[in-house]
């Protein structure tokens, strides 16, 4: 189904499929193409308003009957790591970042077949092949990189796996106003070293060195064991009713599960708001 806003993208609504967070709920995004030009610009407007991108889409969750899925993201200047996120840092401190265009490696797409296998093996991403993989990497219309975390030299017992070892990799999208995690995976024989997490604070720490208030996290979705661990990061907010809020709580946002707390479908495009393209 088509829904169109004078002089402004088409917006277009998936059919529903199985959740892969709630069970017994279906899915359903509202997408539009982002392409062109005004690439950079709408992916920022509308990063803003709780979408994420996919290679040269931008979605966002509007689900018939749950809104249980909201776009989260840290205050970097807000944020304080707790006491295990400290010693986390140190522990993982001795692998080495490495910067990258975003152009896939065959190295890279071993790592993440060996991710989905472990982790993933029932996802939507359990049959990805390698090309599909490349274009997950490269198929960008705004600036993105890929970063990858490599151990070199790092303690035998925590980290190691021989010198020079990918260890984990995240695809970021970097922001007008922050860092955007599209998308990371990591060697899951380390899985006991935390490497998520610590991706998600090294983040935090490259957006405070590039003067970028926030760091994008994707969707947290109140009662998913998947997504637990972002609750866990202070000055956390989530895009909910339309604007950005403190969590607080994790459990306040339990009835957000409930159909009536869902507007249709066209009300929902209507509030979008949109940069002013050239007419």
């Amino acid at each position: 189904m088509r829904h169109t806003l004078p002089h402004a993208p088409q917006f277009y609504v998936t059919a529903p499929q199985p959740c892969p967070y709630l069970h017994g709920r279906a899915e359903r995004k509202l997408f539009t193409a982002l392409q062109g030009e005004n690439a950079p610009e709408l992916n920022n407007t509308l990063s803003r308003q709780g979408f994420r991108r996919s290679q040269n889409v931008l979605y966002r969750p509007s689900c018939e009957s749950c809104v249980a899925c909201m776009s989260a993201r840290i205050r970097v200047a807000d944020f304080t790591p707790s006491r295990t996120q400290r010693r986390l840092l140190r522990r993982d401190g001795g692998l080495s970042r490495i910067n990258m265009t975003p152009w896939a490696t065959e190295e890279q797409y071993e790592l993440f077949r060996s991710y989905l296998d472990c982790r993933h093996a029932d996802g939507g991403m359990a049959d990805m092949d390698v090309f599909e993989f490349a274009a997950m990497i490269e198929e960008t219309p705004v600036q993105t990189r890929i970063i990858e975390y490599r151990c070199d030299g790092a303690d035998p017992e925590k980290l190691a796996k021989g010198d020079d070892h990918l260890a984990a990799v995240c695809l970021t999208d970097v922001l007008d106003d922050g860092l955007s995690l599209v998308y990371s995976f990591y060697d899951p024989q380390l899985q006991a070293a935390s490497l998520g997490t610590y991706m998600i604070l090294d983040h935090i720490e490259i957006a405070r060195g590039a003067g970028l208030p926030y760091v994008y996290l994707g969707y947290w979705v109140p009662g998913s064991r998947k997504m637990d661990y972002k609750a866990r990061f202070s000055a956390l907010e989530i895009y909910k009713g339309g604007v950005w809020q403190r969590l607080g709580k994790p459990e306040d946002h339990s009835n957000e599960t409930h159909p009536l707390s869902v507007d249709p479908i066209v009300e929902q495009v209507a509030r979008i708001s949109l940069p002013q393209f050239g007419r």
